[in-house]
């Protein structure tokens, strides 16, 4: 059985531990036994901390608090992807050639959140260097969704969602670099957020970054929480030539504001996704509901340019270039799907890369003229259900032929055009399992992209509607 404050919310849980309603020693021993309960289903959490120096920490945050010197996250346990670096903690990315990796210092991201007063508690399980919306690997093996254990809760964040879904953990680290935030928060029917690129800034690294499609963002409960961790995170660090400046106010105080009445452009599949029919119903019946707030609505002509498997060889010849002085030598050690596709980056050519380049230059054109028209566009987040945990994924919806990288047939492209991207519970599919309606605003207006989550939320609210129990396999 989960404990009470497993069940709560961020928000809720950052409130009852500042009035002291809650002891932050008690979080962490709920917190503990509940991995002990779920890992071996689940598996979302695949390191941690030393579990006395935890206890160290739970108990001098419940002194900071006694004092009432809390901070905003002040003993709050926290599970960081296993892509993002934990000072003495192994960063294995999921790979076998690095599961002896231990990082020298936190990331920005995870050293503002200690900073804000969270607990590093360990590290949540990714794909092999979350090249894949499936939460597998030949480390720590395959990650199971909550609501179903023969599903996946989608990926590369894939163990945060589970997490957070499950009751294990009230706050995890998430990164998109295609949709790894959105698609596994449209599974598990948590809210994510892709923020405006550089809104989080990315980093420390031992490499320029060429590929400039990664975002840092929130995987979280609800839209509240979301914005209390992009105020804990958000603004401007040397180590990344990307970060925006700081937005000048508080997420969390933007929340408070009704959101204008908005132009909307609604599109079902951007012009080639092949889409589940109760996940177009279900978002479908989310845009009438956004009218009935007193939003227009109109239909999006057209779509962009369908860059999947642009997507794709970027992101192999990215990944060939980090990885190349470990072939042949290693490449035994890696997935034998993953090596493969990492080998054919080298398939890249000036050629090659010039008509992506264009396609992008036409992607955002596309972009800048539908949000002249419009103000925020709404899509499904995943065109269908989860696979299965260890995959494979569908090659056609009800008939319909589904294009290359069909799972994140309507995530890539904002992370290709920089543009923030959100997604929230809609509803509940057929199979049972929860279906996503993405928001996507104009470049950094991620406080108008969380003001329209939040409406949606306080219509359609999806907390406390978690799975806290799951029959075994």
């Amino acid at each position: 059985m989960v404990h009470e404050l497993l069940t709560m919310s961020l928000t809720e849980l950052a409130e009852a531990l500042h009035a002291k309603k809650a002891s932050p020693v008690e979080l962490m021993e709920a917190t503990l036994a509940r991995i002990d309960e779920t890992n071996p289903d689940l598996n979302a959490v695949v390191a941690m901390r030393d579990r006395d120096a935890l206890m160290a920490d739970a108990k001098a945050a419940a002194e900071r608090l006694a004092r009432g010197d809390g901070r905003p996250l002040e003993g709050i346990p926290l599970g960081v992807k296993d892509l993002e670096d934990v000072e003495g903690l192994v960063t294995s990315m999921g790979s076998l050639p690095f599961k002896d990796n231990v990082a020298k210092q936190d990331s920005t991201q995870v050293a503002r959140l200690r900073a804000a007063g969270a607990i590093v508690l360990g590290k949540t399980n990714t794909p092999e260097f979350g090249w894949t919306a499936l939460t597998k690997n030949l480390v720590f093996g395959a990650t199971r969704s909550p609501w179903n254990l023969d599903r996946s809760p989608g990926g590369s964040s894939g163990g945060s969602s589970a997490a957070v879904a499950g009751g294990v953990l009230p706050l995890v680290t998430a990164s998109d670099g295609g949709g790894s935030i959105r698609i596994p928060a449209s599974f598990t029917g948590t809210f994510g957020l892709k923020p405006s690129f550089g809104r989080v800034p990315m980093g420390p690294s031992t490499r320029w970054d060429f590929g400039d499609t990664s975002h840092y963002g929130p995987l979280t409960r609800t839209v509240a929480d979301g914005a209390l961790f992009l105020d804990q995170v958000a603004g401007p660090s040397p180590y990344d030539p990307n970060s925006l400046p700081h937005p000048g106010y508080r997420y969390v105080d933007r929340l408070k504001e009704d959101p204008p009445r908005l132009r909307i452009g609604y599109s079902p599949d951007l012009d080639y996704a092949a889409v589940q029919s109760d996940v177009e119903a279900a978002v479908e019946d989310g845009v009438k509901l956004f009218e009935r707030l007193g939003h227009t609505v109109g239909d999006v002509k057209g779509g962009p340019p369908q860059m999947g498997p642009e997507w794709t060889m970027l992101g192999n010849f990215l990944q060939l270039s980090h990885l190349h002085k470990l072939l042949p030598e290693h490449e035994h050690e890696f997935g034998r799907q993953y090596i493969a596709g990492v080998k054919s980056g080298r398939d890249m050519t000036p050629e090659a890369w010039g008509a992506m380049a264009e396609a992008r230059a036409r992607l955002n054109a596309w972009c800048a003229e539908m949000f002249e028209e419009y103000d925020v566009l709404i899509t499904p987040t995943v065109p269908f259900d989860p696979p299965p945990a260890k995959g494979p994924w569908p090659t056609e919806i009800e008939g319909k032929r589904c294009p290359p990288v069909a799972v994140a047939s309507f995530t890539i492209p904002f992370n290709l055009s920089w543009h923030p991207a959100a997604t929230v519970r809609a509803g509940i599919s057929k199979a049972g399992l929860p279906l996503g309606l993405q928001i996507v605003g104009p470049r950094h207006r991620d406080e108008l992209v969380l003001q329209m989550a939040a409406a949606f939320e306080c219509e359609r609210p999806w907390h406390p509607n978690w799975p806290t129990e799951w029959a075994r396999l």
